[in-house]
């Protein structure tokens, strides 16, 4: 492992503990999918996006997009930790008056490219703003996450059919997929078949990776980024609860939140240490 490799490590297990202690902290919010995509975040944040916290509305800036926003912990705490706003307001998560809402807010929270959180929206925002990159010749790219359930809804089929037509080689949709949603299995839900080969009908290049290998996460956004003529999807195979050996792969934590013991269990899992990341006040 080379020092960029273990520096995105720690900052994956940073992140996690950050995920945690907010949602421990507010009393409420949804741990097991924001825990499975971290290692898709931590390369986003801090190896792929081309981003300056110091200017959010950069228009130049590559866009990202968190379709299924009740995972908005992942994105809050990866936003605080690239110095989009400081560390503190995390502790302040889904409070009346602070700006980390329950799903991401453009209009409340620096570096919130949309306004998400109703499933199935966000792949036809992220493809206007593909289209736009192109109508207006820059070159930033969009990058919209999908939670394997949110595969569900008939919009986004429709969003992934107007994307190949348009050969939208400047958008990369990432699917978390951890197999659960709140009710359960998707399989027993609604089952999805063979996913790749449903990208792959619609003419989209498809890259599938172990979505907590952050070397193979990183090779599948080099490839996308590489890929011309047709839009690109990253189907990362991950656990739901990733991380903390009581929540993975269990559907009961999608929304629940761990009590003292179980956070203090839950950090030093993660952390190696339940202080080791004093970083909300």
């Amino acid at each position: 492992m080379n020092d960029h490799e273990d520096a995105l490590n720690r900052t994956a297990a940073e992140l996690r503990g950050n995920i945690l202690t907010m949602i421990h902290t507010a009393g409420s919010g949804h741990p097991g999918s924001a825990l499975s995509s971290a290692d898709l975040f931590t390369v986003l944040y801090w190896d792929e996006l081309n981003i300056d916290p110091a200017n959010p509305r950069w228009p130049d800036r590559d866009r990202l997009l968190l379709s299924k926003g009740h995972a908005c912990p992942v994105l809050y705490a990866s936003l605080a930790m690239k110095g989009y706003f400081g560390l503190e307001h995390l502790g302040r998560l889904r409070q009346i008056d602070g700006i980390l809402q329950g799903h991401p807010d453009m209009n409340k929270t620096p570096g919130v490219d949309y306004t998400t959180g109703s499933l199935g929206h966000g792949l036809s925002i992220g493809l206007g703003m593909a289209l736009a990159a192109r109508l207006d010749e820059r070159m930033y790219r969009t990058y919209v996450v999908i939670g394997s359930g949110e595969l569900q809804e008939g919009l986004v089929w429709e969003a992934v059919m107007a994307s190949a037509k348009w050969r939208l080689d400047n958008l990369c949709a990432i699917v978390d997929f951890n197999g659960l949603q709140l009710d359960g299995r998707n399989d027993d839900v609604m089952p999805l078949g063979d996913v790749a080969a449903k990208w792959r009908a619609f003419d989209w290049h498809v890259i599938e990776c172990d979505g907590h290998d952050l070397a193979a996460i990183r090779e599948a956004f080099a490839e996308a980024r590489q890929t011309s003529d047709s839009p690109s999807v990253v189907i990362a195979r991950t656990t739901k609860g990733k991380g903390v050996s009581f929540m993975e792969d269990e559907v009961g934590w999608h929304g629940r939140v761990p009590d003292d013991e179980q956070f203090r269990q839950a950090m030093a899992e993660i952390t190696g240490a339940t202080d080791a990341l004093s970083l909300i006040h």
